[in-house]
């Protein structure tokens, strides 16, 4: 399960290069809400995923403890 470490870092660059798109697309004169509105939501996933991992890892630590 060492997969779920990288998995918020793919949210995280998700984010970044929808907000990328945003701009560009500001720059051409089209509306880039959607693209905001993805990369709010993808940076949203990055902290929550992040915070349910810590919250996993504590909960496992204290399960194995006597």
């Amino acid at each position: 399960m060492t997969y779920l470490k990288f998995t918020p870092y793919v949210y995280l660059i998700a984010g970044l290069y929808f907000i990328y798109h945003g701009f560009t697309e500001y720059q051409r004169g089209i509306a880039p809400w959607l693209s905001f509105g993805i990369a709010a939501l993808a940076v949203f996933m990055f902290f929550f995923r992040l915070r349910f991992a810590r919250k996993f890892e504590q909960r496992r630590k204290d399960e194995n403890q006597p």
